[in-house]
């Protein structure tokens, strides 16, 4: 039902399967992942919503 992406700096990119990758985020390199069972609601909400779902980790630290 979903696609599930990872790149490098382990942002999550979750599209419905057979989708596209949007195209703004088409410069990173993605990688699929081979298996996902579930997701959680938000992200299936988001994905309905907008097509995609983009999580980005936080490279900000606080000292």
């Amino acid at each position: 039902m979903f696609d599930v992406y990872l790149n490098h700096r382990r942002d999550l990119l979750v599209v419905r399967k057979g989708f596209p990758i949007p195209r703004s985020d088409a410069a990173s390199r993605w990688r699929k992942k081979k298996r996902v069972v579930s997701v959680s609601e938000e992200i299936s909400r988001a994905v309905q919503r907008q097509g995609y779902y983009l999580r980005k980790l936080s490279t900000k630290h606080m000292r």
